[in-house]
């Protein structure tokens, strides 16, 4: 749904101002001296990078399974949306690092330059926000890429604040602080979408009440136990589900309506987008809820 709404078209024109952003900041920074519009002239850089990425991600991520991806490409775009974020936390280290050195060994800065500088690369960057906004909602590669365009706005009005400052009342000190602010807000942002990112290639399990889930599907008729429960997500918005489960000596017929009453279960009330069922009759009754390593060998 969202996928649709994402044309080449905006993630070009996304691109091509964000390189104009930064050939402008760049050489803007080295005109007044400031380091915040030379870190954000590569930090829009990165972000340039990054739309690229995301759209070539995105445009994957969207082809259908295959025999050799029966699940399709969609970890692309997770991939990706974890590059992203790493790359800019990296970034924002280093950015914030120069600050601290700007700030024990102040550096004269032209503030006229840094604010005209400053508000027409605002502009661009809002504009950029504004065009992805609408698929940064429901899939973390391009809500990554959005934090990237949206960090940037947010470094630019805080440019347009030091400017004032440097401009009206010569606080030259105030360049490398609000570099060093806008650092630490986009490691802040970005961290959350690396733990993210991170769970689901590591096939972490999404965040179920899995006693709540087991104890429902047990009261369904015919289910006389559950175990080997497991669950992981191809991307944030597809879980995949499987379990064993213990039921009465059944003919096939009589088990296949119990299978469709877990599915639709786990379907409506957990959001579960693939389940595979195994129902056994007394095999696995003794083990865990989740695998165990003794537990292997009877699979």
């Amino acid at each position: 749904m969202e996928r649709k709404g994402l044309t080449g078209g905006r993630f070009l024109l996304v691109t091509v101002l964000n390189v104009v952003i930064t050939v402008f900041e760049l050489l803007g920074g080295l005109l007044s001296g400031s380091l915040s519009l030379l870190s954000d002239a590569f930090h829009n850089l990165g972000d340039a990078l990054s739309v690229i990425l995301s759209y070539v991600a995105h445009r994957v991520g969207g082809r259908h399974q295959t025999r050799q991806n029966t699940f399709g490409y969609r970890r692309v775009e997770i991939l990706t949306a974890l590059l992203n974020s790493g790359l800019l936390i990296l970034v924002s280290l280093g950015l914030g690092g120069e600050a601290i050195h700007r700030l024990l060994r102040p550096q004269p800065v032209k503030g006229d330059i840094m604010l005209w500088v400053a508000v027409i690369s605002f502009g661009a960057n809002l504009l950029s926000t504004v065009l992805l906004n609408r698929g940064a909602q429901h899939n973390l590669n391009i809500r990554a890429t959005y934090l990237h365009l949206l960090s940037d706005a947010l470094a630019s009005i805080g440019v347009i604040i030091g400017a004032l400052l440097i401009t009206f009342w010569q606080i030259s000190w105030v360049d490398p602080v609000i570099s060093l602010l806008v650092a630490l807000y986009i490691i802040y942002e970005s961290w959350p979408i690396v733990k993210q990112t991170f769970g689901i290639l590591m096939e972490g399990a999404p965040a179920l009440d899995y006693d709540a889930i087991a104890k429902d599907i047990c009261a369904l008729p015919q289910i006389e136990g559950v175990h080997h429960l497991h669950a992981w997500q191809i991307d944030e918005n597809n879980l995949v589900f499987s379990v064993h489960v213990n039921m009465a000596d059944l003919p096939l017929s009589q088990i296949e309506p119990v299978y469709r009453q877990i599915e639709a279960l786990l379907c409506h009330k957990y959001d579960v987008n693939h389940v595979t069922i195994q129902a056994e009759c007394h095999r696995g009754k003794d083990e865990s809820l989740f695998y165990k390593q003794n537990d292997w060998r009877h699979d």
